[in-house]
C-alpha cells in the first residue's frame, strides 16, 4: 500500500512539473487559486492549523478575519507551488525584474567581504524564487539543505529542480551537511537556509509571537564556527508576478557568553527578524504545521 501511495504522490508532482510549466502564466495562476479555494472550503487539518497559527500572529483578529486570512494564505501557498513548477522554464532575466529586495546592498557587501554569508529565511512567499534571484540576478551560486522526502523519487525531483536553478542541495539527514556548509562558507560562499521550524532535539527555544517555539541552531553555529555573516531575510508577495523582500542587518556573534548562550541569543535575533516580516504579511507565511511547543503538547 505504501509503495502504491508513494508512486501516486510522485506521479502527481511529476505531472505538476511537466504540465504546469507549459501553461500560460495567467492560466497557471487561476488554476492555483481554484485549487486553493477548494482546499480552503473543505477546512481540512492543514487549513485549521494555518488558522490556528495565524491567530497567534494576528491575536486581535476575529473569526471572519481569520477565515479571510487563511483563504489568502492558501492562495499564497498555491501560488508558491504554481510558480515553483514554472521556475525552470522562466527567462532568468525576469528574476531581476520580478523580485525586488530592499537593502540588497547588505548582501552584496557581505559577499564582497569574502567572509562567506548565511541567509536565513522563514517559509514566506517563495524562497525558491528568492534563490533563483540570488543565482540569476546577484550571480552567485549557493548551497542549501533539503529534507529527505518520501518517496525517494520525489526527493530526487526536488533536488534536480533546485539544482537546475543553480543551487547545490545537500540532504538534511546525516551529519555531513554541516561540515560541507562550513567548507563552502570558509571559501567565501553563500549558504541559504529555511530556518523557522525545527522540531529536533537540537533546536533552540525562542520566544515567537508571545509563546515558545523551536528553531534551528545551524545558522548561528555556522556563523560562530566560520566567521560568516548571518543575514535574516523576509519575503512577501505583490501582485503577480511581483515578489518583494528585505535583507535584514547582520546578526553578530555576541562578545560574551558560552557557545550555547551565543547560539540562543543569535537564534532569538533571527526569530525576531522573521516575526517582523511575518507580522507585516501574515497571509504569505506558509506554516501549515504545528510550530509552538504548547501546540505540540496537545498531541495524544
Amino acid at each position: 500500500m505504501g509503495d502504491a501511495r508513494d508512486k501516486l504522490v510522485d506521479g502527481l508532482y511529476g505531472l505538476g512539473w511537466a504540465g504546469v510549466k507549459k501553461l500560460p502564466e495567467p492560466v497557471a495562476a487561476a488554476l492555483g487559486r481554484k485549487i486553493a479555494d477548494v482546499a480552503w472550503k473543505r477546512c481540512g487539518k492543514s487549513v485549521l492549523r494555518l488558522e490556528s497559527n495565524l491567530a497567534r500572529v494576528v491575536p486581535d483578529a476575529g473569526p471572519e478575519r481569520l477565515r479571510a486570512l487563511s483563504q489568502a494564505g492558501m492562495r499564497s501557498y498555491m501560488r508558491y507551488w504554481m510558480e515553483s513548477f514554472r521556475l525552470p522554464a522562466m527567462d532568468p532575466r525576469r528574476f531581476g525584474t520580478d523580485v525586488t529586495m530592499k537593502d540588497e546592498h547588505v548582501l552584496r557587501e557581505a559577499l564582497a567581504s569574502g567572509r562567506g554569508v548565511i541567509v536565513a529565511l522563514p517559509h514566506l512567499a517563495n524562497w525558491d524564487l528568492a534563490g533563483a534571484w540570488a543565482t540569476g540576478h546577484i550571480g552567485v551560486p549557493f548551497t542549501t539543505v533539503a529534507e529527505r522526502l518520501k518517496p525517494e523519487s520525489l526527493y530526487d525531483r526536488f533536488v534536480a529542480y533546485r539544482e537546475s536553478l543553480g543551487m547545490e542541495v545537500l540532504p538534511h539527514s546525516g551529519g555531513a551537511a554541516f561540515g560541507t556548509l562550513a567548507r563552502r562558507l570558509r571559501a567565501g560562499g553563500l549558504v541559504c537556509l529555511v530556518a523557522d521550524r525545527d522540531l529536533s532535539a537540537s533546536g533552540v527555544e525562542v520566544e515567537f509571537f508571545g509563546a515558545t517555539a523551536r528553531m534551528p541552531a545551524g545558522p548561528a553555529l555556522l556563523a560562530q564556527q566560520t566567521g560568516a555573516a548571518l543575514l535574516p531575510a523576509t519575503l512577501y508577495y505583490g501582485d503577480a508576478p511581483k515578489m518583494y523582500g528585505r535583507i535584514h542587518p547582520e546578526v553578530e556573534v555576541p562578545a560574551q557568553g558560552s557557545r550555547a548562550e551565543k547560539t540562543a541569543a543569535m537564534t532569538q535575533a533571527v526569530a525576531d527578524a522573521f516575526a517582523s516580516g511575518i507580522a507585516e504579511h501574515p497571509q504569505d507565511w506558509h506554516m501549515l504545521q504545528r510550530l509552538w511547543l504548547d501546540d505540540l503538547e496537545e498531541r495524544p
